[in-house]
């Protein structure tokens, strides 16, 4: 997991020699796709929750029929968003961001980007898939494989080098999508190679399965829906501020995500434990995978913030060629890093629970602080009272701690062991 965001990594240090509008355009474009793609990718929390489940029952056949279907589903929505959504990037992309430069930047980044959901789709069901099997290395060695294309095509084409043409921030946008492609592809291949016999791409979930797909599916990629189009608005409160200042945002967003994802790695392995766990008729085991996954997600996490504590600027300047932006960026990453600890433990526990089937009060809990407390905050003390992006982001850390407090308590509560999947 610690390679996933490298897509987003390497887009936004190459990209960032280019300025700060670019560097904007891609930060908040990036969050607009994550929000357009957001319904597709609930899939994968429906594909891991069931397929674990299968897998602890000791019927493997039927994880991959869920699979089938979960690919069936995206190969036929997709395509749909992808064109609408292309068309109205253009005439709405300005109500997010009204700086002629980060505009003219990010439109071609956003509709390259956008024709690319079917393989991201595709790629989170097979991911989840591989997980709940415990197959996960599999998932791995596409992910490096993927992440050293994208690389080698940022290279080519954001500054024209190999004889590729400079297309600047929609390189980057065309580097990613072609990398995501490639990705899929090895999937199909991978597929084929180890779970033709359990029938991939041969049959289809039953109703009661399908009908269970999309009832833990939906209501997480609702939840990340509302989480990628929180992101989008806070980036729009924070764009009000100031394009250095959303500049900044897109870097410490980056690297928060970089940093979060062992954690999160560690959560998805929490949600196909507890399944299985859940699948064998031992909700105890369940209940300890969460707590032995928080403790040692605290220890990975809180390692992994001491460098944002202690070396904050030597880290902004990867990406931020300003000086004035990156003294903008030093105390909000120090915020990051004393934060982590309480990263750790709300992806164990919120993963644990969807693992248990419990996507409904995921969902809730997240829409409600995010879009009932953090963003209503995030706008008065920003933009109305004009304290800027360090006050902004105390309340970015307040509202994960309170999520995380509570997921904790649902977790203990124990409801989530009377779930039928």
């Amino acid at each position: 997991m610690l390679s996933q965001n490298l897509l987003n990594i390497v887009d936004t240090a190459m990209v960032g020699r280019l300025g700060d509008p670019a560097l904007a355009a891609v930060g908040l474009g990036g969050f607009v796709v994550f929000m357009c793609s957001a319904l597709i990718l609930g899939i994968s929390t429906g594909v891991q929750s069931l397929a674990a489940r299968k897998k602890g029952e000791g019927r493997t056949d039927r994880a991959t029929k869920i699979l089938n279907s979960a690919l069936l589903l995206v190969l036929a929505s997709a395509p749909v968003f992808s064109i609408v959504l292309i068309a109205v990037v253009e005439p709405l992309f300005p109500l997010l961001n009204s700086d002629p430069d980060v505009i003219g930047h990010a439109v071609p980044y956003l509709q390259i980007r956008l024709a690319a959901i079917v393989f991201v789709g595709m790629n989170f069901a097979f991911r989840g898939y591989w997980n709940a099997l415990d197959m996960s290395r599999l998932y791995m060695m596409t992910l490096v494989i993927m992440h050293a294309c994208n690389i080698i095509l940022n290279y080519a084409l954001i500054f024209g080098n190999f004889g590729a043409p400079a297309l600047g921030v929609a390189g980057a946008g065309l580097a990613t999508a072609i990398s995501l492609f490639i990705g899929t592809s090895i999937y199909f291949y991978l597929g084929f190679k180890h779970v033709r016999k359990d029938g991939f791409l041969h049959g289809l979930a039953s109703k009661d399965e399908a009908q269970s797909l999309v009832q833990i599916s939906l209501p997480s990629g609702i939840q990340q829906l509302f989480f990628a189009a929180g992101f989008v608005a806070l980036f729009w409160i924070i764009g009000i501020v100031g394009t250095s200042e959303l500049a900044a945002a897109n870097v410490l967003i980056t690297v928060t995500l970089f940093a979060i994802l062992p954690g999160l790695g560690l959560g998805i392995a929490c949600t196909t434990l507890v399944g299985q766990s859940l699948g064998a008729d031992d909700a105890e085991d369940a209940h300890r995978w969460a707590w032995d996954v928080a403790k040692l997600g605290i220890i990975l996490l809180t390692v992994l913030g001491l460098p944002m504590v202690l070396i904050p600027d030597l880290i902004s300047a990867i990406f931020i060629q300003d000086e004035a932006t990156r003294e903008l960026a030093r105390w909000p990453m120090r915020l990051v890093g004393l934060t982590m600890p309480i990263e750790a433990l709300g992806f164990a526990f919120m993963q644990g629970l969807l693992g248990a089937g419990d996507a409904k009060r995921v969902m809730f809990v997240s829409i409600g602080v995010q879009w009932f407390l953090l963003l209503p905050a995030a706008y008065l003390v920003g933009p109305v009272l004009g304290y800027g992006l360090l006050f902004i982001w105390i309340l970015q850390g307040l509202s994960r701690a309170l999520q995380t407090t509570i997921f904790m308590l649902a977790w203990q509560g124990r409801q989530w062991q009377s779930i039928q999947v």
